[in-house]
């Protein structure tokens, strides 16, 4: 079994910190490490993220009530065997709840439909259900490097819940049909109080009658079954900003799931899947591709038709040109995703060297041949000596 590590130093505190410096760490050890934030998590993220949220939990519970704090100051575990240890079997508690009894409601609104904790013997919560908050809904969706450059509008369907026409999202075509639930009188909450040596310790759970909505419905609609919800297909358009990449999330408010009982909807989260282009490649703003010309062109130079997003540039090459040269077109790139700015194109030069030449060909090159021996005047040495340091 790994020995347990000091609680100071499991908040990241020094010995003789204070009560409102124990509060702000396990604020922050819970906010990152709390069960219900790696609910997509792996297998392992989810263990680690559970253990280390049951470690920071047994030093808070000590550190944040003077006595023990001054027994385990003094004798280090042996001063506090136990008192740190919570019953974890009913879940690990609602985030919000935690952080309403460390601040007094200050960090109420994160929603949901999960059990909460209280660490301090007395029951901080409010008798009113909580607001539930419909899921998020994740997809893709493909674009093409001009959609990105110039921004677009596309449509997206999906499936949803949505709140039953039948019913309006009640539940029940009646109204009188909807009563206060019995089990936790319309908490939607259920609390469990465990008694020990060195105090109680409240906690609360889901209403297991209700599932967390603290109403009960006597005479179900038969369409959505008492859900108040019903599955359907939806086609929603969704702005695309220019200058996106490729693995970028867009959220669209309210566009996911509808929750029970005429909560908060959830999002919708747009995954950007860039498609190749067919000539040109993306590097941040920046955007790239290739020229082939003909040793003809090369030497005697000539004029190309460049790819530029929408169409294409021509330029014209001098004579001479060598295979590898870059050209820059400043502001041909993509644009910035904030709107500030805009990159640049880079076109490399590449010469065609043929690999098999007629007879008239290379009679034609046999004759020139003399006369086209490398002459390297200073800018050729340059270029010389530049590429032979790749070798």
């Amino acid at each position: 079994m790994a020995e347990k590590r000091d609680y100071y130093e499991v908040l990241g505190l020094q010995k003789g910190a204070s009560a409102d410096d124990i509060k702000a760490a396990y604020r922050k050890a819970a906010l990152k490490w709390h069960p219900d934030r790696w609910v997509s998590g792996t297998d392992a993220e989810k263990k680690t993220a559970e253990n280390n949220f049951k470690e920071a939990s047994e030093a808070y519970s000590v550190l944040s009530d003077p006595d023990k704090k001054a027994k385990y100051d003094q004798f280090g575990f042996a001063g506090v065997d136990g008192a740190g240890q919570q019953d974890w079997s009913q879940g690990f508690g609602n985030l919000e709840d935690i952080l309403n009894n460390l601040f007094g409601g200050a960090f109420g609104g994160f929603g949901g439909g999960f059990g909460g904790f209280n660490f301090g013997g007395g029951s901080a919560r409010s008798n009113a259900s909580r607001t539930m908050r419909g899921r998020d809904i994740r997809t893709r969706v493909r674009l093409t490097l001009e959609e990105i450059a110039n921004g677009c509008e596309k449509e997206v369907t999906i499936e949803r819940n949505r709140p039953c026409p039948d019913c309006s999202g009640k539940g029940t075509r009646n109204s009188s049909d909807i009563k206060t639930c019995p089990t936790c009188k319309g908490n939607g909450q259920v609390q469990h109080v465990a008694n020990s040596l060195f105090g109680r310790t409240i906690s609360y759970s889901t209403c297991p009658q209700c599932n967390g909505t603290g109403k009960i419905v006597n005479n179900p609609c038969r369409k959505c079954s008492g859900t108040g919800l019903v599955r359907v297909r939806e086609t929603v358009k969704v702005k695309i900003p220019a200058g996106v990449e490729n693995g970028m999330q867009i959220t669209v408010p309210g566009e996911g799931h509808s929750a029970p009982q005429n909560g908060i909807n959830g999002d919708l989260l747009i995954v950007v899947e860039e498609q190749p282009h067919a000539t040109l490649k993306r590097d941040g703003n920046n955007l790239f591709t290739t020229k082939v010309i003909s040793v003809a062109d090369a030497i005697l130079g000539c004029e190309v038709e460049i790819p530029v997003l929408g169409g294409t540039e021509r330029k014209k090459l001098d004579p001479g040109t060598q295979s590898g040269t870059v050209l820059s077109f400043r502001g041909k790139g993509m644009p910035s995703v904030n709107g500030y700015g805009r990159g640049d194109l880079y076109v490399k030069i590449l010469v065609w060297i043929p690999r098999r030449l007629s007879r008239s060909e290379r009679e034609a090159i046999e004759n020139m041949k003399q006369s086209m021996s490398p002459d390297l005047n200073r800018e050729d040495r340059n270029l010389f000596e530049k590429e032979s340091k790749y070798f």
